[in-house]
């Protein structure tokens, strides 16, 4: 009988908590362990492996860390990210660099970018099929059955990067080259991570698969307990762990890695949505503040109270949600004197100039507003806002008014007045789609879409008294991705 170093029901259990793209990347990053397994599917390679003797608990562990399933780490192996990194760091690794590189770049490519590559690679492989949905990772199974693309042979697709302006892109193959090339020994080309991790000191047990170790490491497995990899204190490192992690490290996209990630400002005069909404923003990682039933003095206060505050300087992002009665330009709040507190107002608490701890960094606004007819606003005076007090003007080349991604929902409000209690489905959408790690690897505009689809989707089956209408309105310089490993 085979000895298999894991339990079959571990990679079944694995296997069926992946997506269709988590799958392709696994398959891909076990392709030179398996090649004459080209064809199978993800169980088959892994159960393969396990027969073989080629797969352990501490492969596995690095099988999930290449794909960022931080939470199967968890959950399944009982073990910490920071745990992998540590024995990645100090002991053999199962995943050549060359394609943890290449599947980090297949994260950080847009589908059009993609096309674009399939269009400019038809110069060099006319014959090579290019179906119209082919994924990063499929181009370059081709290009290296063609022998275009090898773990030292890279011009091409650097080439390719440069004529379709990813530099970022480039410029990592280009470090990836020369970190091999100084790694060779003899003619045979020698892996090196992608991207090196600068480790603290620590104690790490042998991995499971040394002798006298593995059968009792199996029983921990079966019995629900964790791998025998233990750092000797918790590890703080800065690994990207966002689905786009390449641009963390690049100029097109925000820096998303402050703990916390920034202050979430609730403001819920409806009452219907603070509970889910404050759940799932503490678990992106930002410090949750909610505020409800607010009148619009209360309101003017409590914003200018947090535009103020300086652990903006510390954080790398702020999002503010509103939900409350109002029109198409300002919120009631709860007074029913219907001139309203104007949005425009809101956001300019929050630009560079009357916040400057929040220069450069994005501004997240999320409004529902439940709209009143013009007939029964009442007409009394606008609240007299006040600025910002210390009238701070931040010498900057970045305008005051850059960063910013104000999405704005609006709905009858005879919604609220047929199910006062029901949540806002444009609130419960975003929520869902924040808490999925799947979409959170999309960046914060492409999160947008899947809910404009979400939410115009349910409005089919709606009365059009009923349907929900979105704005997005955005002047952010960047992409900005929210982390992976959270929720």
């Amino acid at each position: 009988m085979t000895r298999c170093q894991v339990p079959a029901f571990l990679i079944h259990q694995i296997q069926e908590e992946l997506g269709k793209e988590e799958e392709e990347m696994m398959v891909f990053l076990c392709r030179d362990l398996a090649p004459d397994l080209a064809n199978a599917d993800l169980k088959e390679i892994l159960l393969a492996l396990n027969e073989r003797e080629k797969l352990t608990p501490v492969g596995l562990s690095e099988l999930l860390y290449r794909v960022k399933r931080f939470d199967l780490l968890r959950r399944i192996l009982n073990t910490e990210k920071a745990t992998v990194e540590a024995h990645l760091a100090r002991s053999f690794r199962l995943i050549p660099d060359y394609r943890v590189l290449m599947v980090e770049i297949n994260e950080n490519l847009e589908k059009d970018e993609v096309g674009s590559l399939g269009f400019l690679l038809r110069d060099y492989a006319p014959r090579m099929k290019m179906a119209k949905d082919k994924s990063f990772l499929a181009l370059i199974i081709d290009l290296e059955k063609l022998n275009l693309v090898a773990p030292n042979q890279l011009d091409l697709i650097e080439n390719c990067f440069r004529s379709i302006h990813r530099i970022d892109l480039m410029r990592k193959i280009q470090t990836y080259k020369r970190k091999a090339s100084l790694s060779s020994v003899h003619c045979q080309p020698v892996y090196v991570n992608a991207h090196p991790a600068s480790l603290p000191n620590f104690n790490l047990i042998e991995p499971p698969y040394h002798s006298g170790i593995q059968n009792e490491s199996m029983k921990k497995l079966q019995n629900g307990s964790s791998l025998t990899l233990a750092a000797a204190e918790p590890l703080h490192l800065s690994i990207e762990e966002s689905g786009s992690v390449p641009h963390k490290m690049s100029d097109d996209s925000y820096r998303m890695q402050s703990q916390p990630l920034g202050i979430c400002l609730i403001i819920d005069c409806i009452g219907n949505d603070t509970d889910v909404l404050e759940e799932t923003f503490r678990g992106l990682g930002y410090e949750v503040h909610c505020h409800r039933y607010l009148n619009m003095s209360s309101m003017n206060q409590t914003l200018l109270e947090v535009a103020r505050w300086q652990k903006h300087k510390t954080c790398d992002s702020f999002v503010c949600i509103l939900v409350s009665r109002g029109n198409s330009q300002s919120i009631f709040c709860t007074d029913h004197t219907f001139s309203g507190f104007p949005l425009e107002q809101i956001k300019k608490y929050f630009t560079a100039d009357s916040c400057p701890g929040l220069l450069g960094k994005p501004k997240l606004f999320f409004i529902q507003s439940y709209v009143v007819p013009e007939n029964e606003q009442e007409c009394t005076c606008l609240l007299e806002v006040d600025g910002n007090a210390d009238n701070i003007r931040a010498k900057v080349t970045i305008p005051h008014t850059a960063d910013i991604f104000w999405s704005h929902c609006k709905v009858d409000v005879s919604t609220l007045e047929q199910s006062p209690t029901a949540p806002s489905k444009y609130l419960r959408c975003l929520a869902e789609l924040l808490r999925n790690p799947y979409k959170r690897k999309l960046c914060i505009l492409a999160i947008h879409m899947e809910l404009n689809k979400k939410v115009y989707d349910g409005n089919m089956t709606t009365d059009p008294s009923q349907q929900y209408s979105l704005l997005l309105q955005h002047t952010l310089r960047k992409r900005l991705f929210f982390p992976l490993d959270c929720c």
